[in-house]
C-alpha cells in the first residue's frame, strides 16, 4: 500500500527541514533540505518539493518527548502541519520522530560522516528514517 504512494517526509529542526522521499520499492532516499524561514515560507517550499517529487502525501515528524508526551517543539511541529493542511490538499501524516536524530547521526558516523559538520546531512537522514518507520507502520 504504502510503498506505492509517493511521500514526501519532513524533520522540522529550527534551522532547516530535512527531506527524504520515497523511491522504487519503498526505499526512503535523501531529498535534500530547506533553511527555515517564515512559516508561511517554509510551508510553500515544502508543497513546492512535493511537486516537483510528485508526491501522493506529506509526513511530518512529531518529536514527542521521551515520556510520549507533546512538548514545547511538538507544539511548533503541530503549527507547522496546520499551516500545511490548510495550503496543500495532500494528506500530510504525523510520524513519532522520538530518537531519530541520535540514530541518524549514528548512521553517519558509521560512514565516516561528522555529524557535527554536516547537520543537513542529519536532517535529511532523520527525515528518511521517519518516511521508513511510517511505510513500516502503513505495510503492518
Amino acid at each position: 500500500m504504502a510503498g506505492q504512494l509517493r511521500l514526501i517526509a519532513l524533520d522540522l529542526g529550527e534551522r532547516r527541514i530535512g527531506l527524504a522521499s520515497s523511491g522504487p520499492g519503498g526505499l526512503a532516499l535523501p531529498a535534500g533540505h530547506i533553511v527555515r524561514g517564515k512559516l508561511a515560507d517554509d510551508v510553500q517550499s515544502v508543497i513546492k518539493a512535493a511537486q516537483e517529487r510528485r508526491a501522493d502525501g506529506i509526513v511530518v515528524g512529531l518529536p514527542y518527548t521521551l515520556d510520549g508526551e507533546i512538548g514545547t517543539s511538538a507544539k511548533l511541529a503541530r503549527g507547522f502541519i496546520r499551516a500545511l493542511r490548510k495550503e496543500t490538499a495532500l494528506p500530510v501524516h504525523e510520524m513519532d520522530e522520538r530518537f531519530t536524530s541520535v540514530e541518524a547521526e549514528g548512521l553517519l558516523r558509521e560512514s565516516g560522516v561528522e555529524p557535527s559538520r554536516e547537520k543537513a546531512t542529519v536532517d535529511e537522514t532523520a527525515a528518511m528514517l521517519i518516511l521508513q518507520r511510517f511505510m513500516a507502520a502503513q505495510e503492518s
